[in-house]
């Protein structure tokens, strides 16, 4: 059985997977990865619109992996539409990067739930084999961070060297074209970079476990030397 100070760490462990295993689902499910403004460059140069007027061609965007939605201002007041990226966005986009974006995150998902049932494992009792003890769940931790930080980077990649956003926003759309004014990297991005960091500290608290901390002698003990032990 493996001490308290150990069991608290390795519960702690489980604890923090579990808890990265959500942060990517929820990061996966919901439409915030990014936000923007988007300038209607059509409508403001058939006006000749000034700086003032551009107001009014300013609308907004919003995607994730899986759906978004934006706000077309064009000067005839704000239009909101939703889409989808798959089945038929995603083939204007990088397609290959953006399903390996999802395939990083999902194998993610896999190995957090592997390091949550080792962490537990390792709670309970003393593995006898090594990768199902702290070398394993450092393993398990390792490769999950790994895959978030590959998805976070492509992803990354995606946007700035890909122009997702432009790309995005301009699907479809035969008469208007649309130019990025800014965009930023919205909540969901930043939970997939909280994940990754919670793999991190997975990884300290399994090191610090395997420290072996010196015992304190109590002063009953001390009293019970017995003179075989000094003469040995």
């Amino acid at each position: 059985m493996p001490g308290c100070f150990k069991k608290t760490l390795f519960a702690s462990a489980s604890l923090i997977s579990f808890v990265s295993f959500i942060l990517i689902v929820v990061a996966m499910g919901t439409p915030k990865w990014m936000t923007g403004k988007i300038l209607c460059k059509t409508g403001a140069d058939l006006v000749n619109a000034t700086d003032p007027e551009l107001v009014k061609f300013i609308g907004e965007i919003y995607y994730g992996l899986f759906r978004g939605g934006k706000i077309r201002q064009c000067g005839l007041g704000g239009r909101r539409s939703k889409f989808t990226i798959f089945p038929h966005m995603v083939k204007k986009l990088n397609t290959g990067l953006h399903v390996m974006i999802i395939m990083f995150l999902c194998v993610a998902i896999f190995f957090s739930l592997v390091s949550f049932g080792f962490c537990i494992l390792n709670a309970i009792k003393v593995p006898y084999r090594a990768i199902k003890g702290p070398a394993g769940v450092c393993l398990w931790n390792f490769l999950a961070g790994g895959f978030i930080v590959l998805a976070v980077t492509s992803f990354m990649a995606a946007v700035k060297l890909h122009h997702l956003t432009e790309r995005i926003a301009n699907f479809r759309e035969n008469v208007f074209q649309f130019v990025i004014l800014e965009e930023q990297f919205e909540d969901c991005f930043w939970l997939c970079v909280a994940s990754a960091t919670a793999h991190a500290v997975n990884l300290l608290l399994i090191a610090i476990s395997g420290i072996h901390f010196p015992k304190i002698k109590t002063k009953t003990e001390e009293a019970n030397v017995t003179a075989e032990d000094i003469m040995y």
